[in-house]
């Protein structure tokens, strides 16, 4: 077992090598999820909070906050935990009125 104790530290070693063949580059950084500049604006749709939801708000609701994309949240409901800067979330209660509304 002695005689293959260097064997293996090499191998071991030779795993942690860099994979980039051999250029001496560093691996480039992934692309970022949403820059600032196209963070929707939860302070222009302000005026909706209080007020009943209904699915024909999610253009103006896009147009004005500047979103991408609108997220309906109802209690209980599952969501997925991702940030999205350009996503406008809107927080709904049991009788279907907008309680929040909010970037993420």
């Amino acid at each position: 077992m002695k005689p293959l104790l260097p064997l293996l530290l090499v191998a071991a070693l030779a795993g942690c090598s860099s994979s980039s063949g051999g250029s001496g580059e560093p691996a480039p950084l992934p692309p970022e999820r949403a820059p600032l500049a196209e963070a929707c604006d939860a302070e222009a749709v302000q005026g909706l909070v209080g007020q009943s939801y209904d699915a024909s708000f999610d253009e103006r609701l896009k147009a004005e906050s500047g979103a991408k994309t609108v997220r309906v949240l109802r209690p209980g409901g599952v969501a997925t935990m991702d940030l999205r800067l350009d996503r406008l979330n809107v927080r709904l209660d049991d009788a279907d009125v907008i309680r929040e509304l909010a970037c993420g």
